[in-house]
């Protein structure tokens, strides 16, 4: 049977986040996992539909992508699939060509899992390592601390406070009410939990989302962020303690979370909170 790149549209996104449910394990190189489509709801579920690619045999999904901003796919592959000659020719031909509607010309950047065939063909046309990743993971299977400030959970009473906090800490956020409220109702997000951070002086300080995967299986933190203004108190650390427990409450067998090398400050932050580094992660990219 032949391999069949799809847009799934908004009917199939329900079986795009399965399938990426079910590749999650605790051994797996950094890959997309459903928490990261989860934080892309945020811009609503038709232009989620339009951001996700799929490669399918005979009914089977293989591999799933996601145009995540201009110029970058972020892609992964089952994982009795990675080494596939087959699928790997595939994929390296239906990225590498602008008119089949996965990447445009130009500069362009590919995330996939280290060890699959695909990052090996990318190289030998031509493609070249590009921004370094830091993935970090924490085993879940012994009880978490408990992370010294007041932490509450998200609900729709809280998305203003929420949003709030996450706009000043990241630089350039448009991230709205509105736009929680649209990430809250996407599928993911049955599994998945927002926290805040309040300081002694009831001050919301930092915030983070959780997604798990299912019980048993590995957690996202996506994104974790401290208010501008309550900076190096401790505040990071520990609202990422709160996350690795609330993931372990849903079932998590770890928390990973992923960043890029050159944020030194959130390494640190995430080793504090019991995180273990794993060696880097490069994204692969075409120049123009």
């Amino acid at each position: 049977m032949a391999i069949v790149l799809g847009k799934p549209g908004v009917d199939g996104l329900g079986e795009a986040v399965g399938a990426l449910r079910d590749w999650q394990y605790d051994t797996a190189p950094m890959q997309l996992h459903p928490g990261d489509l989860g934080w892309f709801w945020r811009s609503g579920t038709e232009s989620t539909a339009a951001a996700v690619r799929t490669w399918s045999r005979d009914g089977r999904i293989l591999a799933v992508g996601l145009l995540d901003g201009p110029g970058l796919l972020r892609l992964t592959i089952a994982p009795d699939t990675q080494r596939e000659e087959e699928l790997a020719q595939q994929l390296v031909e239906d990225v590498s060509e602008p008119e089949r509607g996965v990447l445009p010309s130009g500069r362009v950047s590919i995330e996939a899992p280290v060890g699959a065939l695909v990052q090996d063909l990318l190289f030998e046309e031509g493609w070249s390592a590009d921004e370094p990743w830091t993935p970090l993971r924490r085993d879940l299977s012994k009880p978490v601390e408990g992370p010294g400030v007041r932490i509450e959970v998200v609900g729709p009473e809280l998305a203003h406070v929420f949003t709030a906090v996450h706009r000043s800490a990241f630089d350039g956020s448009r991230f709205t009410e509105e736009r929680w409220h649209a990430m809250a109702a996407g599928l993911p997000y049955a599994d998945a939990r927002c926290l805040i951070a309040y300081d002694d002086q009831d001050n919301a300080v930092a915030t983070v989302a959780v997604w798990s995967a299912g019980p048993g299986r590995p957690g996202l933190l996506e994104p974790m962020g401290v208010h501008r203004d309550h900076r190096r108190h401790g505040y990071g650390e520990a609202i990422t303690v709160a996350a690795a427990a609330a993931l372990q409450e849903l079932g998590a067998s770890s928390a990973m979370v992923c960043t890029p090398s050159s944020n030194v400050g959130a390494i640190a932050t995430y080793k504090a909170a019991g995180f273990q580094q794993r060696p880097e992660v490069p994204d692969l990219c075409r120049d123009a």
